[in-house]
């Protein structure tokens, strides 16, 4: 701020012309300054006390709004506010396709003791090592009168374990609320559900997890809030499931497998209906896993998923397909399968003689190692590699298990010709029984590659095409081929028209290297119906031996096949699918079906 001088020069000397006191001036100059700076204090006062009255009526709004709040509230006991984060104990709901439950959760206690609210505590320690025999009565009575002032008793209880404990009597015994995941069906999907299990814990709640399966691999979907009472909806059929699993613990039992892994498939949408590993466990109840030996040993194993094996003459599809597509071959090309074929110190042969020369067809009806392996070499290694890929059989399948991440293709340091001739026929490399079956519904769906899924798909979306219609449709009458009279003859189910590939591959050794020469790993996959597809089922027996000849079997046509056609016998009314019929000939007709 620009001040006025007291004595103004040229005000002084105007004065002192006119013969004017020159000190009225500075009396007049003076007086006018600090008339100014009382009005700026004044000003500046009242600015001050504004403000003040403002923020004490915000303050006593403040005030009577909360005290309208409390007393229009229900009266309550204060409680403190626990530090850290909020447990979030909601868990969505997991059901099946048709929306009956999989998994849900139910409400229960804890038991936790507080030492110095007890009475009498060498009696309550008896009295729980009564009610829970699987507690030591001594170490409780240890802990009861250590120094400790909080202890874990049991995360879990039922109602009537909480009512022997409450008849105790003794204060210092507490329960805390529980939700706790429930399954059910038992052991029916456990290997798709996998489990879950307890993370952060309070007295008054506890965060439930997944820890397996679709439980883990979808653990923030099924935990999150806004997702309110929407069930999670898989892609199963609970009955469907049930039928498969029945089966095929039949089958292993009568086959005297190790275990056994099955997979029904869609084959246009990639939705598995159903999906089984034997042998399993009981989600309610998670065994816990191996700390020594296979892996492949514990029922927690998903074979059907985690499970990557040598499927064998499964894959001869794969290059017979290619090369008719390419049009490298025909179906009635005739490929030279004398033998044995030799690449440098390797040795190619067939499990017996077929004579000099077979057609394509026929390579896959005999199931031909030399007849695939001179195919796989007209298609060479970067096309085979493309193809294979294309079908999702050299990455991990995105299907939403947790396991499925880990369960990469084993395939060959070096994709060498003789890789191309050896994997052609199911040999040096190793996929899991999701890989085929999704490999196969996208060779035999019209030809468009489809990606597995558990969950349901109301909106399907088709993939890239992978072969034509036509080297489709091919493919499928060759693999019916092999039903009707080739290595499968005992897959035939009567009205539903099976097509499928054996697959007998010696099984690998552990540890070591080699492969053992009494055991193998014996596949079946197969479609139906054949000409009108709908679904895609691979079944797998690890270390098959059927017993009812002479002399053991072991190969998939006496093992695997059997199985399969009479898990399709079982499921494929549940599915929907009505039996073709074949009436008289006297009517004129040779086949009527549903389409």
């Amino acid at each position: 701020m620009t001040r006025t001088p007291l004595r103004p020069l040229a005000r002084i000397l105007e004065a002192r012309r006119q013969g004017e006191n020159p000190d009225a001036i500075e009396r007049e100059n003076l007086r006018q300054r600090h008339e100014e700076a009382r009005d700026g204090a004044r000003e500046r006062a009242e600015g001050r006390l504004l403000v003040l009255g403002v923020i004490f009526l915000c303050a006593f709004f403040m005030v009577g709004l909360k005290m309208t709040l409390l007393a229009a509230s229900d009266p309550a006991e204060p409680r403190a506010a626990a530090s850290g984060a909020q447990i979030v104990a909601a868990r969505a709901d997991i059901t099946d396709r048709n929306g009956r439950i999989l998994a849900t959760n139910l409400s229960t206690h804890s038991l936790y003791a507080q030492p110095p609210l007890m009475i009498d505590r060498e009696r309550a320690a008896r009295e729980l090592a009564k009610i829970f025999p699987d507690l030591d009565e001594e170490r409780l009575v240890r802990q009861f009168t250590g120094e400790r002032k909080f202890i874990w008793i049991k995360r879990r209880i039922s109602p009537e374990q909480q009512q022997a404990v409450f008849d105790i009597g003794d204060p210092g015994l507490l329960f805390g609320p529980r939700e706790m995941r429930l399954y059910p069906n038992g052991r029916l999907a456990a290997h798709v559900l996998g489990g879950a299990g307890f993370g952060r814990e309070g007295v008054s709640s506890a965060e439930v997890i997944g820890v397996a399966g679709v439980e883990k691999a979808l653990d923030a979907e099924l935990r999150d809030p806004g997702r309110g009472d929407v069930p999670l909806a898989l892609s199963l059929d609970l009955t469907v499931q049930a039928a498969v699993e029945r089966v095929l613990d039949g089958g292993m039992t009568l086959m005297n497998a190790k275990g056994a892994a099955a997979v029904l498939m869609d084959i246009h949408t990639g939705e598995v209906r159903a999906l089984a590993s034997l042998p399993d466990f009981d989600p309610n109840d998670r065994p816990r896993p191996l700390t020594e030996g296979d892996p492949g040993d514990s029922p927690l194993f998903n074979r059907a998923v985690q499970g990557v094996y040598e499927l064998g003459s499964t894959f001869k599809i794969f290059a017979a397909a290619q090369g008719i597509d390419e049009g490298l071959v025909s179906r009635s090309t005739m490929m030279d399968i004398t033998g044995p074929l030799r690449w440098g110190p390797h040795k190619i042969r067939d499990f017996r003689n077929f004579g000099k020369a077979l057609s394509v067809e026929d390579v896959i009806v005999k199931s031909s190692n030399i007849g695939t392996a001179r195919i796989a070499q007209k298609i060479g290694v970067e096309r085979q590699q493309d193809f294979l890929g294309e079908l999702g059989l050299l990455s991990a399948t995105p299907i939403e298990l947790i396991e499925a991440g880990g369960a990469r293709p084993l395939l060959p340091p070096r994709w060498s010709e003789i890789s191309t001739m050896t994997i052609s026929f199911g040999h040096g490399i190793s996929a899991s029984p999701l890989h085929l079956a999704a490999a196969y519904s996208s060779v035999l769906n019209g030809g468009y590659q489809v990606k597995p899924t558990i969950l349901r798909q109301d909106d399907p979306v088709k993939g890239p095409r992978v072969v034509s219609e036509d080297t489709s449709r091919q493919a499928r009458e060759m693999l019916r081929a092999v039903v009707s009279r080739g290595t499968a003859s005992l897959g035939d189910v009567p009205g539903y028209r099976v097509g499928g590939k054996t697959g007998t591959a010696d099984k690998a050794k552990t540890r070591g290297g080699g492969y053992y020469e009494d055991k193998v790993i014996a596949s079946f996959a197969t479609v139906f119906p054949a000409d009108a597809p709908e679904y895609v089922l691979v079944v797998t027996l690890d270390e098959p031996v059927e017993t009812s000849g002479k002399e053991p079997r072991r190969t998939a046509g006496w093992t695997a096949v059997p199985v399969a056609a009479e898990v399709i016998r079982r499921v494929a009314p549940l599915l929907g699918l009505a039996p073709g019929v074949e009436p008289s000939p006297r009517a004129g007709v040779t086949l009527a079906r549903n389409e």
